[in-house]
Protein backbone atom coordinates (compact mmCIF):
# COMPACT_ATOMS: atom_id res chain seq x y z
CA UNK A 1 0.00 0.00 0.00
CA UNK A 2 1.34 3.57 -1.14
CA UNK A 3 1.77 5.56 1.69
CA UNK A 4 -0.06 8.35 0.60
CA UNK A 5 -3.07 5.75 0.80
CA UNK A 6 -2.45 4.59 4.31
CA UNK A 7 -2.65 8.21 5.32
CA UNK A 8 -5.91 8.63 3.28
CA UNK A 9 -7.23 5.78 5.06
CA UNK A 10 -5.81 7.27 8.48
CA UNK A 11 -8.02 10.37 7.43
CA UNK A 12 -10.91 8.32 6.66
CA UNK A 13 -11.09 6.37 9.77
CA UNK A 14 -11.04 9.31 11.70
CA UNK A 15 -14.12 10.98 10.03
CA UNK A 16 -15.63 7.27 10.42
CA UNK A 17 -15.03 7.72 14.22
CA UNK A 18 -16.62 10.97 14.81
CA UNK A 19 -19.54 9.78 13.03
CA UNK A 20 -19.42 7.08 15.12
CA UNK A 21 -19.64 8.95 18.23
CA UNK A 22 -22.59 10.26 17.13
CA UNK A 23 -24.78 7.26 17.41
CA UNK A 24 -26.81 6.27 20.02
CA UNK A 25 -25.51 3.57 22.42
CA UNK A 26 -28.41 1.86 21.75
CA UNK A 27 -27.15 0.77 18.64
CA UNK A 28 -23.69 0.92 19.04
CA UNK A 29 -22.62 0.59 23.01
CA UNK A 30 -18.98 0.03 21.91
CA UNK A 31 -17.74 3.67 22.24
CA UNK A 32 -14.25 4.57 20.93
CA UNK A 33 -12.86 8.04 22.63
CA UNK A 34 -9.29 8.24 20.71
CA UNK A 35 -7.69 7.13 17.56
CA UNK A 36 -4.32 7.16 17.29
CA UNK A 37 -1.09 6.36 14.43
CA UNK A 38 1.44 4.45 15.07
CA UNK A 39 4.72 3.04 13.53
CA UNK A 40 5.78 3.02 9.88
CA UNK A 41 3.29 5.41 8.77
CA UNK A 42 4.85 7.69 11.04
CA UNK A 43 8.51 7.50 10.24
CA UNK A 44 8.56 6.84 6.43
CA UNK A 45 7.25 7.54 3.43
CA UNK A 46 8.02 3.96 1.83
CA UNK A 47 5.06 1.74 0.93
CA UNK A 48 3.11 -0.04 3.75
CA UNK A 49 1.90 -3.75 4.05
CA UNK A 50 -0.61 -1.93 6.18
CA UNK A 51 -1.53 1.04 8.67
CA UNK A 52 -1.61 0.56 11.93
CA UNK A 53 -3.70 2.01 14.11
CA UNK A 54 -5.06 2.30 18.23
CA UNK A 55 -8.32 2.32 18.97
CA UNK A 56 -9.04 3.51 22.30
CA UNK A 57 -11.95 2.96 24.98
CA UNK A 58 -12.99 4.43 28.13
CA UNK A 59 -13.29 1.38 29.61
CA UNK A 60 -11.37 -0.96 32.18
CA UNK A 61 -8.59 -2.41 31.18
CA UNK A 62 -8.83 -5.77 32.01
CA UNK A 63 -11.40 -5.55 28.99
CA UNK A 64 -9.00 -4.60 26.06
CA UNK A 65 -6.21 -7.32 27.46
CA UNK A 66 -3.51 -7.00 24.98
CA UNK A 67 -4.13 -8.81 21.58
CA UNK A 68 -8.18 -9.40 22.71
CA UNK A 69 -10.66 -6.95 21.25
CA UNK A 70 -13.55 -5.98 23.35
CA UNK A 71 -16.84 -7.21 23.36
CA UNK A 72 -18.62 -5.07 19.98
CA UNK A 73 -15.48 -4.71 18.26
CA UNK A 74 -16.37 -6.66 15.06
CA UNK A 75 -19.84 -5.18 14.72
CA UNK A 76 -18.47 -1.62 14.77
CA UNK A 77 -15.46 -2.53 12.43
CA UNK A 78 -18.25 -3.80 9.74
CA UNK A 79 -19.64 -0.31 10.88
CA UNK A 80 -16.95 1.96 9.68
CA UNK A 81 -15.21 -0.36 6.98
CA UNK A 82 -12.53 -1.15 8.88
CA UNK A 83 -12.28 -4.63 8.32
CA UNK A 84 -12.65 -3.83 4.70
CA UNK A 85 -9.46 -1.71 4.18
CA UNK A 86 -5.87 -3.10 5.41
CA UNK A 87 -5.40 -1.85 8.80
CA UNK A 88 -4.73 -3.44 12.18
CA UNK A 89 -6.52 -1.61 14.92
CA UNK A 90 -4.71 -2.13 18.53
CA UNK A 91 -7.86 -1.77 20.86
CA UNK A 92 -6.64 0.11 24.50
CA UNK A 93 -7.83 1.53 27.68
CA UNK A 94 -7.76 5.12 28.49
CA UNK A 95 -7.34 4.01 31.78
CA UNK A 96 -3.50 3.37 31.40
CA UNK A 97 -0.90 4.28 28.92
CA UNK A 98 -1.97 3.51 25.29
CA UNK A 99 1.50 2.56 24.66
CA UNK A 100 4.02 -0.48 25.43
CA UNK A 101 6.97 -2.15 23.07
CA UNK A 102 4.68 -2.59 20.57
CA UNK A 103 2.91 0.98 20.26
CA UNK A 104 5.69 2.98 20.79
CA UNK A 105 5.24 7.21 20.54
CA UNK A 106 1.43 7.37 18.81
CA UNK A 107 0.25 10.35 17.16
CA UNK A 108 -3.41 11.22 18.35
CA UNK A 109 -5.86 11.72 15.43
CA UNK A 110 -8.76 12.45 17.01
CA UNK A 111 -10.19 12.80 19.98
CA UNK A 112 -13.95 12.66 21.19
CA UNK A 113 -13.81 15.83 23.08
CA UNK A 114 -11.65 17.52 21.14
CA UNK A 115 -12.59 15.80 17.28
CA UNK A 116 -10.69 15.71 14.57
CA UNK A 117 -7.00 17.08 15.02
CA UNK A 118 -6.57 18.52 11.37
CA UNK A 119 -3.48 20.08 12.67
CA UNK A 120 -1.76 16.29 13.28
CA UNK A 121 -3.15 15.33 9.71
CA UNK A 122 -1.55 17.85 8.04
CA UNK A 123 2.04 17.52 9.79
CA UNK A 124 1.50 13.84 8.72
CA UNK A 125 0.87 14.56 5.54
CA UNK A 126 4.48 17.50 5.47
CA UNK A 127 6.85 15.43 7.40
CA UNK A 128 6.46 17.67 10.88
CA UNK A 129 4.62 15.46 13.27
CA UNK A 130 7.74 14.37 15.04
CA UNK A 131 6.83 17.15 18.16
CA UNK A 132 3.48 16.03 18.12
CA UNK A 133 3.88 12.50 18.95
CA UNK A 134 3.85 10.83 22.38
CA UNK A 135 7.43 11.63 24.02
CA UNK A 136 9.10 7.81 24.38
CA UNK A 137 9.28 6.19 28.00
CA UNK A 138 12.53 5.48 29.80
CA UNK A 139 13.80 1.72 30.37
CA UNK A 140 12.08 2.23 33.96
CA UNK A 141 8.80 3.41 32.48
CA UNK A 142 8.95 0.66 29.70
CA UNK A 143 9.47 -1.97 32.36
CA UNK A 144 7.05 -1.01 34.91
CA UNK A 145 4.15 -0.95 31.52
CA UNK A 146 5.31 -4.55 30.58
CA UNK A 147 4.58 -5.47 34.73
CA UNK A 148 1.20 -4.27 34.12
CA UNK A 149 0.37 -5.21 30.83
CA UNK A 150 1.64 -8.79 31.93
CA UNK A 151 -0.94 -8.91 34.67
CA UNK A 152 -3.68 -7.72 32.82
CA UNK A 153 -2.64 -10.03 30.38
CA UNK A 154 -2.70 -13.35 32.49
CA UNK A 155 -6.13 -12.35 33.78
CA UNK A 156 -7.48 -12.26 30.58
CA UNK A 157 -5.76 -15.49 29.65
CA UNK A 158 -6.88 -17.31 33.23
CA UNK A 159 -9.99 -15.96 32.43
CA UNK A 160 -10.65 -17.06 28.38
CA UNK A 161 -9.57 -20.24 29.71
CA UNK A 162 -11.87 -20.78 32.65
CA UNK A 163 -14.15 -19.95 30.59
CA UNK A 164 -13.55 -22.27 27.35
CA UNK A 165 -13.20 -25.34 30.52
CA UNK A 166 -16.95 -24.16 31.33
CA UNK A 167 -18.14 -24.04 27.30
CA UNK A 168 -16.32 -27.07 25.64
CA UNK A 169 -19.07 -29.78 26.46
CA UNK A 170 -21.74 -27.05 25.80
CA UNK A 171 -24.23 -27.18 23.35
CA UNK A 172 -23.24 -23.94 21.25
CA UNK A 173 -20.56 -23.08 19.18
CA UNK A 174 -17.08 -23.37 20.73
CA UNK A 175 -15.53 -21.66 17.71
CA UNK A 176 -15.61 -17.86 19.58
CA UNK A 177 -14.66 -19.17 22.95
CA UNK A 178 -11.50 -21.48 21.40
CA UNK A 179 -10.85 -17.66 19.71
CA UNK A 180 -10.74 -15.58 22.57
CA UNK A 181 -8.63 -18.26 24.27
CA UNK A 182 -5.93 -18.32 21.57
CA UNK A 183 -5.65 -14.28 21.49
CA UNK A 184 -5.46 -14.43 25.39
CA UNK A 185 -2.89 -16.75 25.09
CA UNK A 186 -1.03 -15.24 22.02
CA UNK A 187 -1.10 -12.08 23.81
CA UNK A 188 0.16 -13.14 27.03
CA UNK A 189 3.22 -14.41 25.38
CA UNK A 190 3.72 -11.79 23.71
CA UNK A 191 4.04 -9.33 26.81
CA UNK A 192 5.98 -12.61 28.63
CA UNK A 193 8.81 -12.67 25.77
CA UNK A 194 8.78 -8.61 25.44
CA UNK A 195 9.67 -8.65 29.72
CA UNK A 196 11.90 -10.84 29.40
CA UNK A 197 10.24 -13.01 31.98
CA UNK A 198 10.17 -15.94 29.02
CA UNK A 199 10.86 -19.45 31.40
CA UNK A 200 13.88 -20.88 30.50
CA UNK A 201 15.65 -17.58 29.12
CA UNK A 202 18.97 -16.76 30.27
CA UNK A 203 20.92 -13.57 29.98
CA UNK A 204 24.27 -13.83 27.46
Amino acid sequence: MKWSRAVHHLDELAHACADMAELPVTIFPLRVVQLWAYSDVLTSHDDLDCLRVVLALDVPVDDVAWLCPPQGAEHWSNATRLSKNPIVAMWRSTRAPLWNHHIRRPLLIWDESEGILVGALAALQDGTAETLRLPGPTPGELQARLEAELATSHRALESAAANYEQRRYSPGKLGPVADALWRASAGYLDVLGASGSRPGRTEA
